[in-house]
Formats: structure tokens, sequence, C-alpha cells
């Protein structure tokens, strides 16, 4: 009894560990930009716009700030525009463009792997009539600048090219494609996002003509981004109303949030000089990987001028990424598939399907990024809970498939269907017969609804998302839990006059408890 109870606590204590490597996806806020934010919310609460002394020592602070962001990117600081968030920043260059130039010029140039603020936001321009054309990668999703100098031409305006992919790391030669696209005369937009703090930004030295940023990749906090607009270059407001940001982006400023932006700049040079101990580790998880699976394939570039150094995507054949991430947040350690602006999507990741990888593959794709507090503790744990699943050692989630899902197991007293569908999906397609439908992002706040003598059947749009709920759920004491492989588009597609017949019969609205 005493060897088994032994096993028991170091089995908790397992499950209990906290990693996390999503440091992609957004950072914690450093102790030092912390106490400079308490600093600006207790002292200056003043309105930078306004003439009397509080607000100008308001003002003042702000314009410190300024320039701490401007330092850490070699830009003058009346170069730099305080916004929202990086999408924002990425929204007004591309709006703002577009009304600048079109219609005597009607092309943007872009990557097939720029974040969704881009790509979205070029989908929309080309319903107003802008061409949008995109420049092939290579297998490490590296641009193909022969083809861009192809593809460039007197109609285009813009290029748009990420500096650093926020899923594979994968860096690009932004000098090299300022120097095609001047010789035609473009204009050139770097989403700098996942860029700074990892590796050194001089925008100046590279000539272009836009960057966009965003402080919580930073450690800094979330809900303020800056754009970089070079002094000349042409650009007008998306918002409109003060005069705030020389008159370029109206709205009250979140001095707390420019405050925490300035103190994270601030700490820029102590991350680079920590990127070379993370790149170390990250080696040692890509060795160690390697010895589990061999077959593994690391889609980040392995060449240190190629790649972040804290960023690995890695594909491991036979294995779908949901399970993975399922039993990893089961496990404590926080990973993703791509990126976290298109969680709650089953879609394979359109970054790996532009360097080539299958939709299969790109299923069995994980994104790993390190952060400054990443040990070498966290690494032998990771790779040790990996092998642990590869090697079928792990807790599992029962799977029931799209044929076996009939009439008899939904309609069953014992059947308690949970739907964890991001909304957006709810209004396009309906669900399952007598689904209990809950906030995905929320599930905790429902447990206590949910039966623990039944059956309960998980279901998302394609059998990603639940996966990692059901993991959840049975971390959290639910013993008979089974997920819908291939989600609710496999069902429909499998049993199409079931779904015709039942779909979105006898649903209930979860409403989440209070915790």
């Amino acid at each position: 009894m005493e060897i088994q109870h032994l096993e028991f606590l170091k089995h908790l204590i397992q499950i209990n560990r906290q990693v996390y490597l999503d440091h992609n996806a957004t950072t914690p806020v450093s102790p030092q930009v912390r106490k400079k934010m308490d600093q600006a919310l207790k002292k200056h609460y003043g309105n930078p716009s306004s003439f009397y002394g509080i607000a100008r020592r308001s003002a003042g602070v702000m314009e410190q700030a300024r320039k701490h962001v401007s330092q850490a990117i070699h830009a003058d600081p009346s170069e730099v525009i305080f916004t929202g968030c990086a999408s924002e920043s990425n929204n007004a260059v591309l709006k703002s463009l577009t009304d600048h130039f079109y219609p005597a010029k009607k092309k943007i140039i872009s990557t097939p792997i720029e974040h969704p603020s881009i790509l979205n936001t070029l989908a929309y321009l080309e319903t107003r009539g802008v061409i949008v054309e995109f420049c092939p990668v290579d297998e490490h999703g590296r641009v193909l600048l022969a083809e861009l100098e192809k593809q460039i031409d007197a109609d285009t305006f813009l290029v748009c090219c990420i500096l650093a992919n926020n899923e594979t790391g994968v860096i690009q030669d932004i000098e090299a494609v300022t120097k095609i696209a001047r010789k035609h005369g473009a204009l050139v937009l770097t989403d700098c996002v996942q860029a700074l703090g990892k590796i050194p930004i001089d925008v100046h030295a590279w000539n272009v003509d836009y960057a966009s940023f965003s402080a919580h990749k930073l450690y800094g906090p979330k809900g303020i981004g800056a754009l970089y607009v070079k002094h000349g270059s042409p650009f007008t407001p998306l918002l409109h109303g003060g005069h705030q940001e020389n008159g370029l982006r109206a709205g009250t400023e979140s001095l707390h949030n420019i405050v925490g932006f300035g103190a994270a700049c601030q700490e820029v040079d102590k991350l680079l000089t920590h990127a070379g101990q993370i790149r170390v580790l990250k080696q040692q998880l890509i060795q160690r990987l390697r010895k589990i699976k061999p077959d593994c394939v690391i889609n980040s570039p392995e060449t240190e001028t190629d790649c972040l150094p804290n960023t690995l995507s890695i594909t491991f054949p036979g294995v779908e990424n949901s399970g993975l991430m399922g039993m990893l947040d089961y496990r404590g350690i926080a990973v993703s598939a791509g990126s976290a602006c298109s969680t709650g999507e089953d879609t394979p990741s359109h970054v790996l399907k532009a360097m080539g990888l299958s939709d299969q593959a790109a299923r069995e794709t994980i994104r790993i990024s390190l952060g400054h507090d990443t040990s070498a503790r966290d690494i032998q744990y990771m790779a040790k809970v990996i092998q642990e699943y590869i090697e079928g050692r792990s807790p599992t989630v029962n799977m029931i498939t799209a044929a076996q899902l009939n009439e008899n197991i939904l309609f069953s007293e014992n059947t308690f269907v949970l739907d964890v569908r991001p909304s957006g999906d709810r209004k396009n397609f309906k669900g399952l017969p007598n689904a209990h439908e809950v906030d995905p992002l929320f599930v905790e706040k429902y447990l206590k609804q949910f039966p623990r003598d039944r059956q309960i059947l998980v279901y998302c749009p394609g059998g990603g998302l639940s996966f990692m709920i059901s993991y959840y759920l049975k971390a959290r004491g639910f013993k008979n839990v089974i997920n819908l492989r291939g989600g609710l588009d496999a069902w429909r597609k499998r049993h199409g006059d079931l779904y015709d017949k039942y779909a979105g019969q006898n649903v209930t609205v979860l409403q989440p408890d209070e915790i």
C-alpha cells in the first residue's frame, strides 16, 4: 500500500507541475513592468491631452515611454504611434494606403505566412477591388526573393512581409525585400511583433516604411501596440476623433499600458543577451525529441540566423496534435498548434500549408515557444511527458468515430452531449441534438453542471478543441468522457440524413457559475 500511495502522489505531482511554453502567444508581465504600471496608475491619472500640471506630467511620462520604444527599434520618437494592438496597427496601414493609392495603383504583394491581422484585412481589401498576390516561400518558410522580383511591378503599391513568423520562427531578410520594393516604387510593411526582444530591430537600417509591434509579446501588458511610420511615408488615421498621437490615432491614450510598453522596451537589451541561453535549451529539446521519435520533422530553420532563438515547430508523424496538446495540458504543459489568434479553428495552419506540409502533417504539428524563465528541468519534464504519450504510457481519452455515433447513443439517457464549439460555428451550423452548449474558453465555470454518473460526449467542429477539453475534464475527475473524432464536420458528412432530421433539437444553453 505504501508503494502504491507514493506512486499516486508522484502522479499528482507530475500533473500539477506548470510549464509554460507558449511565449509566442503571450508573455507574463515582468515585475519591473508591473511596478512602473502601478506607479502610473497611482500618480499619473491626468489626461495627457489637457494643459494643467497633472496632465502635463502624464504627457511627459507618455513621451518618455515613446522614447524607450523608439530606442528599442532604432527609430525617432516622432515616428512611433501608440495603438490598441498590433492588429490595429496592421489594419491602419493597409487601409490607409489603399485609400491613398487606389485606384491609381491596385496591387499589394504579401507572403502567405502572415499573421491573420494581415491576411484577413487583405481579404477584405480584395472586396474593394485591390489585387492581392502572394509571394511563395520555401520549405522552411523563407520568402523566395527571385519570385518577389518577378511579381512586383509598377502597379504594386505595398509589400507586406512579416519579419519573424509566429508559428515557425523563420526570420526574413527584410532589408533585401525592401531593396526589391524600392526599385519598383513600392512601400514596405513588416510585422515585427514576434521579433522585438528576441532579435535586434533596426527599422532605419532596413529602410522599411511601416512596422507593427505589441507589448504583450515581450513581458509587457496586453491592450497596447505601436506603429512605426517612417518620416515622409503616407499615412492617414484609421480612427477619427480627437487630436491624440499628433492627429494620427484618436482616443484618450491608455497611459498605464503605454508606460508598461516603454518599461518592457527598456528590458530589450537584457532579453537579447539572454537569447543565446534560450537557443541552447531549444537545441537540447530538439535532441531529446529526436531520440524519442526519430522520424519527427523540424519545420523551423535550424540555422541561428534564420530562426528566432525560442521558437520550435515540430511534426510528430502519426500523432494528432489535438491529443498531444490535450495530454500536455493535462500534465501542466502549455503549448499550441499555431497562432493564438486562430485558436478555436480546426483548419490546418495556413503557415505550414504554405511551406508544403499536407493537412495531415499540419494536424500532427505543435509549436513550442520558450521564454526567459524556461529552465532545463522544464525541457526535461516536457520531453518525458511526450515520450510517455508516444509510447502509450499516458492516460487516454476515449474516442468515438462519426460512424459509431448513432441515434441510440445520441438519445440515450446515459449520454450527456457537450457542445464546445466557438460561437461563430454555432451561427453557421446547427449542433447535435440534446446538446448542452458552453463557452469553450470558460469550461471551468460549468463543471458543477456536468454529471459524473453519465457518459459525457464532447464535440467541436473538427475534433481538436474538444479533445483538449476532454483531457481537461478527465483531469478534473470526470471518468466517463468520450470525444467525437473529426467533430461535427465528420458526423454531418457521415450521417447527413440524421443531421437533417435532428440537428439543433432540444439544445440547452448552459449559464456559467460564478467562481
